[in-house]
This record gives structure tokens, C-alpha cells and sequence, in this order.
């Protein structure tokens, strides 16, 4: 029995696909128009729109108002997993500095930080996390980082509020804090000796895909992390939550 003709919306998003990934339409490059489209192949706009709204969907490219179809930007950030902390505490600061300004090579005036702090009860997930009773009093910080005006990831940590409570690191006003959540504890008297991390992916809330102004069909990347001060958990992220189009994740073993 012969094979049908596939749709043809699936055979022109196809093609443009391969045209984008071998560099013919590279990022910012502006697609043809519907109507050129619909010339080359034959097809009504409505076909060709289908097969727009398909790489849409895929998050491969963007339709502006008034500018046709462009190719997605997407600068990838490098996240060095092992050795993003190592370089913030390694030495002293000579200029204010987080692991978010490290891993995306801003300057101190470039970052841009929005917190919202609550004290509250851990949940049975945090309280695992921090190996604390459930209902254990925590103070839950909800941080989204901006790099050069624009949003890039979405945090929500948890403290023990018996360690930060009546602190400056409990006051909104001394975020940003640099050296970040490390250089808080170890002010605190509890310098992390151990980071551990584990890395998940979905797909993005509606609340998280507006603040992080992400287009369709992106995934996120979650990494659920814990910082360790000798024996005692000291910090919980629940998670970071980072567009996956905008990250690299390095990982390096020395055997």
C-alpha cells in the first residue's frame, strides 16, 4: 500500500527546520514572508501558517508584530556545575560578584535582582530537604535575576529562621548580597563545605514563562540544590528554574 503524501505544513516546517539548523537562517534572521512561502510551495497561507505556528511551538522562532518571522535569539549561559562556587569563594571579592554574575559575565551594575521574602512552615518536601520536622520555621526567598534589563532565571530558597532570623540576611533591602547566599552563610558563621545539586526539566508554568518572557514550546531547566555546613543543611532552592534554550551545563570529572 503506498505511503500518503505527508501534510504539507509538516514538509515546509521541515525544511525550514534543517535551514535554520545548518545556518542558512541563522539566529535573528527574518524567515521568507506567507506570501513567499505560499509561492515557492504551492500551498494557501493558511498552510503556511501551520507551518510557522509549528516551529513556533517548538521555540525556534518568534513572529513581531510588523516583522515578520525571525529566528530566535538565544545566547546560551554557561553554568559551570562544579566550579561556579569554587570561583566566587576561592579568593577574596576585588569586585562585587554572585555564581548568577560569574556564570553570565556581567558586571556588579549589570544585575539586577527582584526578592520577595516570607517567614513561614517548612512544607513536607523543604523539611526533607533540610532534614528539619515538617512546619520547622524557614525564611522562603523568591529571587528573579536580571542580566543587562532582561530576566533570566527564578529562584525560591529556604533558611532555617533560627540561624538568619533577626539578621541582615532576613532584610530584603541587603539583596543584592555579594558572593551571594554563600558569603551569607559563612557571615552568618555556617561557610558551606558541601554543594549538592540535582537537574530536572518541564515545562514552564504560566506565571514562570511571563517573567522570564519565554516564548512557546521552551522547556525549563530545575535544579533543586542544598548547601552543607559540616553536618547540618543550611540552605534549600527549591528550585532554580532557568529556560533551557538560554543554558549550557557543564560537568567535568577528574579520574
Amino acid at each position: 500500500m503506498p505511503v500518503p503524501d505527508r501534510p504539507a505544513y509538516l514538509r515546509i516546517a521541515e525544511l525550514l527546520r534543517g535551514q535554520i539548523r545548518d545556518g542558512r537562517y541563522p539566529q535573528g534572521a527574518r524567515l521568507p514572508t506567507m506570501s513567499e512561502l505560499c509561492a515557492e510551495h504551492g500551498v494557501s497561507e493558511i498552510v503556511a501558517r501551520q507551518a510557522i505556528a509549528l516551529l513556533r511551538g517548538e521555540g525556534l522562532v518568534e513572529t513581531r508584530r510588523g516583522g515578520g518571522t525571525i529566528v530566535k535569539v538565544t545566547p546560551p549561559v554557561r553554568r559551570v556545575a562544579m566550579d561556579r562556587y569554587r570561583a566566587v569563594v576561592a579568593k577574596p571579592l576585588t569586585v562585587p560578584a554572585t555564581t548568577f554574575t560569574h556564570d553570565q559575565r556581567i558586571s556588579w551594575d549589570e544585575y539586577r535582582l527582584d526578592r520577595e521574602f516570607t517567614r513561614t512552615g517548612a512544607g513536607a518536601e523543604v523539611a526533607a530537604l533540610l532534614e528539619v520536622p515538617p512546619g520547622t520555621e524557614v525564611l522562603r526567598r523568591r529571587f528573579v535575576f536580571h542580566a543587562r534589563g532582561e530576566p533570566q532565571q527564578i529562584s525560591v530558597n529556604y533558611l532555617p529562621w533560627d540561624v538568619v532570623g533577626g539578621t541582615p540576611v532576613a532584610d530584603p533591602a541587603n539583596e543584592p548580597w555579594p558572593g551571594g547566599t554563600l558569603a551569607q552563610l559563612a557571615f552568618l558563621g555556617h561557610p558551606p563545605t558541601r554543594v549538592e545539586e540535582s537537574v530536572g526539566s518541564r515545562m514552564p508554568t504560566p506565571e514562570e514563562a511571563e517573567t522570564l518572557r519565554m516564548t512557546g514550546g521552551v522547556p525549563v531547566l530545575t535544579i533543586t540544590r542544598r548547601m552543607l555546613s559540616g553536618p547540618r543543611v543550611m540552605e534549600v532552592c527549591r528550585d532554580i528554574v532557568i529556560p533551557a534554550d538560554r543554558v549550557l551545563l557543564d560537568y567535568a570529572i577528574d579520574l
